[in-house]
């Protein structure tokens, strides 16, 4: 076990004896909010180093270093009393002059502190004082344990969500393959999986100082709830961005009609959050033939309009967005007329179990031809597993075969492909089986039949 591994254990100890804090959402969330103001000091070092006349948004009296960084500092009901009437009332109103201003308002407008007892902060805060966010060696190992909060994340009750397995964002990122200078949005980013993945793909092309300017302002993120978006925000600081592009928004409650070629990106990495409803009304921001609550339709509906034309999407959907009719239907005449759908992968059930058991699919397009044909790709289970749990989740090198079938494609017993001209005579139901699935099935009835008959 790291050091570091035994510090987030020993914060994790002491934050269960505060009367306090109830419940896992409420820990994390009240760890994380330490750990970015600790991160952020650490940046500041940095920053005055590199930054031409840095000055800092936060008062001298509210920096760590001035009420946390001594073990011997406040303390008790002292300590408790200036974070809850000095430092959160006033970072909650931070005079937005810089972009490091902008994030630290918008990080803790909805955060809450939820630590009642001042000596079990001050051990708290002593020690997150022993991790240096400035050491290569810690950030590094500290990412990896990141990981692992945001995972306990996902059990946490109803202040969860689903999060997508780190497998498949892996492989959604390197099938869409994003180059330095393309655009990079998520438009539900959760805690950043999709940023931070293509972060780590398109710094393999970075060389210079300017390269790395290019990249971070690449990268744009919106989410629309308060713990995922501080989650997201200290996730991209601990990539090594400076400022992080996450905004606290919801741009489906933006009227379709504004969007214009300004607004267009060249990448849209993003998984929906499926089996959700918007608020009464949202739907009223889109053209009449899109108007449905359901959020992952609404989502598809405006990543057609925000890619460029050539632009590349990968998206995460469930089974119902392939089969299901009415809006659903407009939504898929829409994608298939304005983009070329090329590849459907389907996921086996339970890639995002425990959480839900509902199946989803990965569609890849390109914006600007229609499609003419998809092809479909059934991703199996490994062999001798007939499920994934969280002890055996979905696995990077599962994706193996795809990637070496990916530019050189032929049909398989995992691989197909369908004519635009067959989905339409199928009323743009994208829920298509293998054919040898349709043989074997009929083969069974026909079986059954002759049974019957000689009964």
């Amino acid at each position: 076990m790291t050091a570091i591994t035994t510090n987030i254990k020993s914060i994790r100890d002491i934050m269960r004896k505060d009367a306090g804090v109830d419940g896992d959402a409420q820990r994390i969330s009240q760890m994380v909010w330490m750990l970015f103001l600790k991160i952020f000091a650490d940046k500041e070092e940095e920053w005055e180093l590199t930054v031409e006349n840095y000055q800092s948004p936060i008062p001298d009296r509210l920096k760590w270093d001035s009420w946390a960084s001594d073990d011997e500092g406040m303390t008790g009901d002292v300590l408790m009393d200036f974070i809850n009437n000095d430092l959160f009332p006033t970072l909650k109103e931070l005079n937005i002059q810089s972009p490091q201003a902008n994030i630290i308002r918008s990080v803790f407008e909805d955060t809450y502190n939820y630590m009642k007892n001042g000596t079990l902060f001050r051990q708290v805060i002593n020690i997150i004082n022993k991790i240096d966010f400035n050491n290569s060696k810690d950030r590094h190992v500290f990412n990896d344990l990141y990981e692992t909060i945001l995972k306990e994340l996902q059990s946490a009750g109803s202040s969860g969500e689903y999060y997508t397995p780190r497998a498949v964002t892996q492989f959604m990122v390197d099938m869409v393959n994003p180059q330095l200078g393309e655009t990079i949005l998520d438009m539900a980013s959760g805690t950043g999986g999709f940023l931070t993945c293509s972060i780590d793909h398109v710094r393999e092309q970075v060389n210079t100082p300017q390269e790395r300017d290019i990249l971070q302002k690449s990268i744009r993120g919106i989410e629309k709830k308060p713990l995922p978006h501080l989650l997201c925000t200290t996730n991209l600081m601990l990539h090594g961005f400076d400022l992080p592009a996450v905004r606290r928004d919801n741009l489906l409650s933006m009227p379709y009609s504004d969007w214009g070629k300004k607004d267009r990106v060249d990448i849209i990495l993003m998984n929906p959050p499926f089996g959700g409803t918007e608020e009464d009304g949202t739907e009223n921001n889109f053209p009449k033939k899109f108007r449905t609550k359901e959020t992952a339709d609404l989502f598809l509906a405006l990543i057609i309009k925000l890619l460029k034309d050539g632009g590349r999407c990968a998206v995460v959907l469930p089974d119902g967005s392939l089969f299901g009719e009415g809006v659903k239907t407009r939504i898929k005449e829409e994608l298939l007329a304005k983009c070329n759908l090329h590849t459907l992968i389907r996921l086996p059930n339970g890639v995002f179990s425990p959480y839900t058991n509902i199946k989803t699919n990965l569609l890849f397009f390109e914006k600007g031809t229609p499609t003419k044909e998809v092809w479909y790709y059934e991703h199996p289970y490994p062999n001798g597993q007939k499920s994934y749990n969280k002890t055996k989740p979905i696995n990077i090198n599962e994706f193996k075969p795809e990637k070496s079938w990916w530019n050189n494609r032929k049909e398989n017993e995992f691989a197909w492909k369908v004519s635009i001209e067959e989905i339409k005579k199928r009323e743009y139901n994208l829920d298509i089986t293998h054919p040898s699935s349709t043989i074997i099935s009929l083969r069974i009835l026909r079986t059954l039949k002759l049974s019957f008959f000689k009964m």
